[in-house]
């Protein structure tokens, strides 16, 4: 879980129709070239699965992810459904906290899907092994921060385009409260509006959402700072003025 802790912030959120995946990369170099070393991963075409922690071990569970899915359509003939899966994946994670050969996943991970059957899913496991059905989740650096941002939307009744800009801005909030002054956002979603299919947000979408946070964000200082300076020349009026 330390590990997990400090790693990049994660967010899955399910809204209405679809899952949105986001995680906030810290730019540790500035020889670091964009896009690699992603932390979003496609395990099947209607699954998605994003990961804090170590990056190694994120890469062998989504080999493992990817490995069920398979033999499931191979011996059954249809999808499995995400909680199968989700509980699977887990029940490995479990095992390597069990044998003393081996050490623990130093990562979680969350497993989102969309299907006409199944609807909208989301499910987040930790490195004990333990997996949970969630609307909303975040883990990594300043988890609880952006979990009491999460619990502020109205998923139910937001559209996909709305939550992509609300997760932006969640990611720029917690970063500027840790004090990292660059990241990175890496997004994906699937859902009623990708037909099912798990795939990256346009780089347009993306772009319009960090707009949309930086300009948020830069409100909301202002605002706050126009209370400060009201609340203190409220006070000051008040020690002034004639008794």
């Amino acid at each position: 879980m330390k590990a997990v802790e400090n790693i990049s912030t994660a967010v899955g959120i399910r809204y209405k129709d679809g899952v949105v995946f986001q995680v906030g990369k810290l730019v540790l170099s500035k020889l670091y070239e964009e896009g690699s070393n992603k932390r979003l991963f496609n395990v099947d075409l209607h699954v998605g699965m994003t990961i804090a922690g170590l990056l190694a071990d994120a890469h062998s569970l989504a080999d493992i992810a990817r490995e069920e899915t398979s033999n499931s359509t191979s011996s059954f003939g249809y999808n499995i459904p995400l909680k199968h899966l989700a509980d699977r994946v887990a029940i490995y994670l479990h095992v390597y906290t069990l044998c003393s050969a081996v050490r623990p996943f130093g990562c979680s991970f969350v497993l989102g899907s969309y299907g006409v059957n199944d609807g909208v899913q989301l499910y987040m496991t930790d490195p004990s092994g333990v997996s949970y059905g969630y609307r909303g989740c975040a883990f990594g650096k300043a988890r609880q921060a952006a979990k009491t941002e999460i619990e502020k939307l109205q998923m139910k009744e937001t559209t996909c385009h709305d939550v992509v800009k609300e997760v932006a801005k969640i990611i720029y909030i917690v970063y500027d409260e840790v004090k990292d002054k660059t990241c990175l956002l890496e997004l994906c979603w699937v859902g009623e509006l990708t037909k099912g299919r798990h795939e990256i947000v346009p780089k347009d979408i993306r772009e319009e959402a960090e707009k949309y946070a930086k300009e948020s964000l830069k409100e909301q200082d202002e605002s706050d700072d126009d209370n400060i300076y009201f609340s203190i020349y409220s006070v000051i009026n008040f020690y002034n003025s004639p008794m």
